[in-house]
């Protein structure tokens, strides 16, 4: 999967997470930048891309996410060691 369907996957998860089909995810994309993007709606972001990827990821690894182009890189990383 190249990072283009990534983030055409992730954009598909947070739209429908977020119910707003205007969202435009890039790679400096943080909470702040995104209209319903709070702490519970994060949770639920994380668990909607664990299950679209098939992965899991660890607490610790979410701790040093910034923005979104992080989080597109640790999904790289878990799909490609999976």
């Amino acid at each position: 999967m190249t990072e283009t369907q990534i983030y055409a996957e992730l954009t598909d998860v947070f739209r429908d997470v977020l119910g707003n089909d205007a969202i435009v995810l890039r790679p400096d994309t943080t909470a702040a930048d995104v209209d319903g993007w709070d702490s519970h709606a994060h949770v639920t972001l994380v668990v909607a891309t664990e299950m679209r990827f098939g992965i899991r990821f660890r607490t610790a690894e979410l701790e040093g996410l910034h923005n979104v182009g992080d989080f597109v890189r640790l999904i790289e990383q878990k799909r490609s060691a999976a």
